[in-house]
């Protein structure tokens, strides 16, 4: 319950900074793929993904992080088409909160639900891309950019999740989790403006 109430608490919290001003430069693949490594949200909500995807294992090593880049896509569609979708911020900024946290429960979960988890929040995340995008200019090469960063984030995840499991050994999946709740409190760091 009190996690709950925190969360609460930091989700009105207004926050200092956030990545997407809705201007900037939103041109080409290296834009694209500047842009998630260039925010603090970003780079841990991706990461995040690759943590949880390690985790929950099997299938979901690759389905999980796929989910995010395809509905990824649809999200920057959306913004394309300027349709309005309320709090792309806020979550973009709880993204990496509740993936930290799921991971750090470790509580087997099915594929199916972790996929519909993370796209989610994925929309919000290819939204704000695609809102940013000037109307004159084509977004193809740009939102391959930012796919391409998005997938290198979530094999960065999974890979460094990985390994440090590897060496650690017998408590593997434990360090992983531990790993998930540093992502949270990471991302909550980011949604108070404290990070």
């Amino acid at each position: 319950m009190r996690f709950m109430l925190a969360l609460a608490v930091l989700a009105l919290t207004p926050t200092l900074a956030m990545a997407h001003t809705g201007a900037g430069h939103a041109v080409g693949f290296m834009h694209g793929f500047e842009h998630p490594i260039g925010g603090l949200d970003h780079v841990l909500a991706m990461i995040a993904v690759g943590v949880f995807a390690f985790v929950l294992g099997g299938r979901a090593l690759w389905l999980v992080p796929l989910s995010f880049v395809g509905m990824m896509l649809a999200g920057f569609g959306l913004g394309l088409l300027q349709v309005d979708l309320p709090f792309v911020e806020l979550g973009i900024a709880l993204s990496s909160i509740v993936f930290g946290a799921v991971a750090a429960m470790g509580r087997p979960m099915p594929v199916a639900l972790a996929m519909g988890l993370v796209g989610a929040f994925a929309v919000f995340h290819g939204h704000a891309h695609g809102a940013e995008m000037p109307a004159d200019n084509s977004g193809l090469t740009y939102a391959a950019g930012f796919l391409a960063a998005t997938a290198l984030l979530h094999l960065s995840g999974l890979a460094a999740t990985a390994g440090i499991a590897r060496i650690i050994g017998r408590h593997g999946k434990l360090a992983a989790q531990l790993a998930g709740g540093l992502f949270a409190l990471g991302g909550a760091g980011v949604l108070s403006g404290w990070l």
